[in-house]
């Protein structure tokens, strides 16, 4: 923490998570309304309107919050076992509404973030873990590995997040370089899209992607004060319930346009 800065730190863990969760309703609703009514074309979420396309970039603004917390979780958490088990039946429960959104475009073979962040989680237990250095890398390959196998979202990457954040947690300068990184490669690779999209919407979709990123590491490292809140065990609920249900929420807003 540096000197004079506290002043910044004025978001509490819960005002963090609340703050996450606009964008990523938002760009979800969007991204994946327009996903389930064209679901022959892989690219209909670039002939969106421009604000609507950007406003989907925006929701990145929430995956990073959630990988800060599953790192902050390792250190604080007091059991971290029954940690890493909540996320997994949280990660399970979720599963079904998932395939709500998805199944019909995407199959069966394709498994939420919250398998993401325990994948994440685990790599973290691995990298911590009494092993040597080669068996160590071993196992966190294999918890990217899972997330591939999965299709989970955010596979590879999520891992990746959660171990480095937790990794360079004591060296801001270098969390900050690897973090960055590793933010521009996954805005990056959408480049492999010029030929088959228009340009311009293509460029400023990539833009406001990693603005949210960087934006979301701003908040957990600027303004995020390490403070719980003042209703800490209703935020926590809040989200285990609310993630599941926003999906439940998007099929049912597709089905009631569909009437009309």
């Amino acid at each position: 923490m540096q000197p004079g800065k506290d002043h910044l730190k004025v978001l509490t863990r819960d005002m963090m998570k609340y703050l996450a969760y606009i964008p990523m309703l938002i760009g979800h609703m969007i991204a994946w309304i327009n996903l389930m009514n064209h679901p022959e074309n892989n690219l209909a979420l670039y002939e969106l309107p421009l604000p609507l396309l950007l406003l989907t970039g925006l929701s990145l603004f929430c995956p990073p919050v959630m990988f800060f917390f599953i790192a902050d979780g390792y250190k604080y958490t007091k059991d971290r076992k029954k940690y890493a088990l909540r996320l997994l039946l949280l990660a399970c429960i979720t599963q079904p509404f998932h395939w709500l959104v998805f199944q019909p475009t995407g199959g069966w073979w394709s498994f939420n973030v919250i398998f993401t962040l325990f994948f994440g989680l685990l790599s973290v237990f691995a990298w911590e873990s009494s092993y040597t250095l080669w068996q160590r890398l071993l196992l966190v390959i294999l918890c990217i590995a899972a997330t591939v196998l999965l299709y989970c979202d955010w596979l590879v990457f999520g891992v990746l997040f959660i171990l480095l954040l937790h990794i360079f947690r004591e060296r801001p300068k270098a969390r900050l370089i690897a973090y960055s990184s590793l933010a521009l490669l996954h805005t990056a690779i959408n480049l492999f899209s010029l030929g088959t999209v228009p340009a311009l919407p293509l460029i400023l979709y990539i833009c406001v992607m990693f603005a949210a990123l960087m934006a979301a590491y701003l908040c957990m490292t600027v303004f995020y004060n390490g403070k719980k809140g003042r209703y800490p065990n209703f935020a926590k609920w809040f989200f285990y319930v609310f993630y599941p249900l926003h999906y439940l929420l998007i099929w049912m807003i597709q089905l009631t346009l569909e009437q009309f």
